[in-house]
């Protein structure tokens, strides 16, 4: 039984496992593919092509070291809120033969922000809203979620964040604070609860499903979800336990944060793209272990593996980075 652990990193571990974007003895630890992307957020591929959303209403298209920044035509303006724009993107399994994917955004209605799931059509070099999968998601200047992923049973799952409200993520009626997976019929059916602001999901080779998310003042965590269980929050966090309520498998604790967002495994560890933290997260998610982090990228958005490499978005045009003249970037590690 995989044990609950809290991640107590001392100053001198932490910098023996840190790496920075430059090594004197290897060179640069990861290479630039593309340069300029305009706050991109979820990173998808397709045989050669990266898909990347951006969260002004484009998708980045990059082929090599081109890069064409396609609209995206909605049936509702993107809201201005803080967080808000489009946000997850995932490409259909059926994506080379249709040009279609899911995506998930906030837009303004009546002067408040809501977020919806779609379906985009790429044709003729832009991309089009052609149908609506879930609309009026209730959302706030804060905490929309919006991670869209395909299960290995070819589902779609998509993470909403509390809005705000920490009450909604104990509130079965409502949307918010939730993993959400689509059934056959198109349907959206509540698969886990108790979230705050869940960010990534991925799943290891063996089908099992991992989410991060945001904690209310450091305590961000990383859970082992399964269908039906309630994940605590706002009941418990971090470190705490209940009765009836499960705890993350790692929590970063009280004292530290990292504002975790896109997750991914690559040969066997999870990878944990971190805003606040600045740097990709390696985990051992048997041990509970930090193994590695790596620095000097600013803001990173979301990790990418094509089970060979592994790829990553920076974030520093969000409005809380500081940019360099290129950001944000499209990297790959070496």
């Amino acid at each position: 039984m995989m044990k609950k652990w809290m991640l107590v990193i001392s100053l001198v571990l932490y910098g023996c496992a840190e790496e920075t974007e430059k090594s004197p003895t290897q060179g640069p630890i990861a290479e630039k593919i593309v340069t300029n992307l305009n706050i991109p957020w979820s990173i998808n591929l397709q045989d050669d092509t990266f898909y990347i959303s951006e969260r002004v209403g484009t998708i980045a298209r990059i082929q090599g070291d081109h890069v064409v920044h396609e609209p995206v035509q909605l049936s509702a303006s993107l809201s201005s809120v803080s967080e808000a724009g489009l946000l997850g993107f995932a490409l259909k399994p059926d994506f080379p033969e249709t040009g279609e994917a899911y995506a998930y955004y906030t837009y303004d209605m009546n002067g408040n922000p809501f977020n919806k799931i779609v379906t985009i059509k790429r044709q003729d070099g832009q991309w089009q809203e052609i149908s609506i999968h879930l609309d009026g998601i209730e959302t706030s200047n804060i905490h929309h979620g919006g991670r869209l992923e395909i299960g290995p049973d070819g589902s779609l799952y998509v993470t909403v964040g509390d809005a705000g409200n920490p009450i909604n993520a104990q509130d079965p009626a409502s949307l918010n604070g939730k993993i959400l997976r689509m059934k056959d019929n198109g349907a959206f059916e509540l698969f886990s609860m108790g979230h705050r602001n869940p960010q990534g999901l991925a799943w290891n080779a063996a089908g099992t499903l991992y989410e991060a998310e945001h904690g209310q003042s450091a305590n961000d965590e990383i859970n082992l979800v399964e269908q039906g269980k309630n994940y605590g929050y706002p009941i418990i966090e971090g470190d705490e336990t209940e009765e009836g309520l499960e705890s993350p498998i790692i929590t970063t604790g009280s004292k530290e944060t990292w504002a975790p967002s896109g997750i991914t495994f690559h040969q066997g560890k999870l990878y944990v793209a971190t805003l606040r933290g600045e740097s990709i997260k390696i985990l051992n998610v048997e041990t509970g272990e930090v193994e590695q982090s790596i620095t000097g990228f600013g803001r990173v958005r979301d990790v990418f593996s094509d089970g060979e490499s592994l790829y990553f978005i920076t974030n520093n045009t969000d409005g809380r980075g500081t940019p360099s003249e290129d950001d944000d970037v499209l990297y790959r590690l070496k």
